[in-house]
């Protein structure tokens, strides 16, 4: 991800909440790529989804 499109914008609601809950062994192995992903966009590059497949939650046909 450009590091221009997350300057200045604001995270989802609750993903920095949510990110500081992951255990420390996969916040460690979250690329910087990955952490804006997962504060800033809809859609998740593939490893970050496999990385946090164990803590996602299905809710209406889609992963959230």
């Amino acid at each position: 991800m450009d590091k221009k499109k997350t300057r200045g914008k604001e995270p989802k609601t609750g993903r920095i909440e949510a990110l500081r809950e992951l255990p420390g062994d996969i916040l460690r192995s979250l690329t910087k790529e990955e952490i804006n992903a997962f504060l800033f966009d809809d859609e998740w590059p593939d490893s970050l989804s496999e990385k946090l497949k164990d803590y996602l939650v299905e809710e209406k046909g889609s992963i959230k």
